[in-house]
């Protein structure tokens, strides 16, 4: 008999696998769920993640072979976390606070980690903040048989480029893909909203589906507020808007909120933003999209533009989407500096996988395998998970790599743009000034907010704490602090990447 054990996911083509299974489509959803995981694994074993797309992590015992299956999808959308007691049990599930409930588990700081941290704001890798507490990393699966542990990559992010097509044809094929995922992306009795900014990615989202209301966050500060062009796009496609205002005094104060339920810290600012976001749409509905992965697939961020530049240099320093402090900064900065504990050693053995891949492809390749994992969507599923909302990303789907692996990064970014053919297939429905709209990114003014004393006061007392003083030297923490207030606010993202990883200490580690 086999069973789930654990779950977290939707299944896209669930009908064709139904069809092929002999699953019965009129089960509930969670029933067919399980129905499709239990019957793939009895048909395709190991190899069952290669029919299914949507998002998924989970885990069914095998109880005739008396082994544990556990899965996470190729790109890492649903967290999936294990843990060997002391004794040779195997914890394991998809949020870590179900594992430190169970008899076996013995809370440590894996306080290494803090070094990696306060570079990237993000944990790569399968390491945790937890001692012993391990990430199964995306395109992985864990057997646990006869006590042992028996992990394997089943796949690998592979680039190949084909000169043969024309940017035209390159932006017929993902729209082709798009019209045909969208349909499997919710039934026809579930009702969804979409998050919109102004960006082209949830933009090319929305008018690819029937949604006809979108939620957005913004702020009093015109120049940081996105919602204006939301609004815009919204009307353009005939489609409601709500908007949530953040204000200064709702982000700090839900900050121990969002490092709670993250289970990890995490310094990128605008997951707060995101959190507050997740708890305004719940209100209205239990479904939402998002346009995450594309940028990562089709070169949507500024700095790929100089990949060509960096060369063969990038294996030297480029570890992924952020880096914000160097070794020398941190070494004044920790009381505990360890010399051998770099982020670069995290990607070593990606690019040696790498070799003969053009720069463009490879700053994709690491920011897919670690940044996305680390940050975008651990951010998506954390926040939502809390908010008791539903997150599906049409764009990030196996299909949709499938075309960027193929396509030659000529046709993902120039001199001029980014995502270029993305765009150009985007414009088939959307305005241009839409389609070619600049990246802005999820702003927020936190650079502007954290110097204001009228919010700031809790970061200058954890910045000052004795639980600080456990990690930090203090005076050194002042001293940027002292130079952000003063005007360097490129500043900022170093103090909200000490904060976060104390409120986080606090939540885990001081309170419980």
């Amino acid at each position: 008999m086999i069973t789930i054990k654990e779950y977290r996911g939707h299944i896209r083509n669930w009908e064709a696998l139904c069809e092929e299974l002999g699953v019965d489509t009129t089960l509930s959803r969670r029933e067919r769920e399980d129905a499709i995981l239990i019957n793939s694994y009895k048909k395709w074993g190991y190899d069952l993640a290669s029919h299914i797309h949507g998002m998924f992590a989970f885990a069914l015992w095998d109880d005739e072979e008396k082994k544990l299956f556990c899965i996470r999808d190729q790109f890492g959308t649903k967290p999936f976390y294990y843990y060997e007691t002391a004794e040779g049990n195997l914890l394991y599930g998809t949020m870590i606070r179900q594992i430190m409930d169970k008899p076996g588990f013995v809370k440590e700081l894996n306080e290494d980690l803090l070094q990696i941290y306060m570079s990237l704001t993000y944990i790569p890798g399968e390491e945790t903040f937890f001692k012993g507490i391990k990430k199964l990393l995306p395109g992985h699966y864990l057997v646990w048989q006869d006590g042992k542990i028996d992990i394997t990559r089943y796949w690998t992010p592979k680039f190949n480029p084909d000169d043969s097509k024309s940017l035209e044809d390159w932006a017929d094929e993902i729209h082709e893909t798009i019209k045909k995922i969208m349909p499997e992306v919710k039934s026809e009795d579930e009702y969804a909203e979409s998050f919109l900014s102004g960006g082209v990615d949830s933009s090319y989202v929305l008018a690819m589906s029937d949604v006809e209301m979108t939620d957005s966050c913004g702020y009093e500060e015109e120049r940081f507020d996105e919602s204006i062009l939301a609004k815009q796009t919204a009307d353009i496609l005939g489609r409601g808007n709500r908007r949530c205002l953040i204000t200064p005094e709702e982000y700090f104060d839900i900050v121990p909120y969002v490092m709670y339920n993250m289970e990890q810290p995490l310094g990128d600012a605008s997951a707060i933003a995101f959190a507050l976001g997740c708890i305004a749409t719940a209100k209205n509905t239990k479904l939402c999209y998002s346009g995450e992965g594309a940028d990562e697939f089709f070169g949507g961020y500024n700095m790929y533009r100089n990949a060509e530049r960096y060369g063969d240099n990038l294996k030297t320093f480029y570890v992924g989407n952020t880096n914000i402090m160097k070794e020398d900064e941190k070494q004044k900065l920790l009381k505990d500096y360890k010399e051998g504990v770099l982020p670069i050693n995290i990607v070593k053995d990606l690019y040696e996988e790498m070799e003969g891949l053009d720069p463009l492809s490879k700053m994709s390749n690491i920011d897919i395998q670690i940044w996305l994992e680390g940050d975008i969507y651990l951010n998506v599923d954390k926040m939502s998970e809390a908010a008791g909302l539903e997150i599906r990303m049409p764009l990030t789907d196996m299909r949709i790599f499938d075309i960027a692996s193929r396509m030659p990064s000529k046709y993902k970014v120039n001199d001029e743009q980014n995502k270029v053919a993305l765009r150009t297939a985007a414009a088939r429905v959307l305005p241009e000034e839409i389609a070619f709209r600049k990246k802005l990114g999820f702003i927020v003014p936190i650079r502007i907010w954290m110097a204001d004393e009228r919010y700031n006061q809790d970061v200058q007392a954890k910045l000052k704490s004795d639980m600080a003083a456990e990690f930090f030297n203090l005076d050194e923490v002042d001293a940027i602090f002292k130079e952000y207030i003063g005007g360097n606010s490129d500043n900022w993202r170093k103090i909200w990447t000490i904060y976060t990883f104390l409120v986080w200490y606090e939540e885990y580690f001081v309170k419980r």
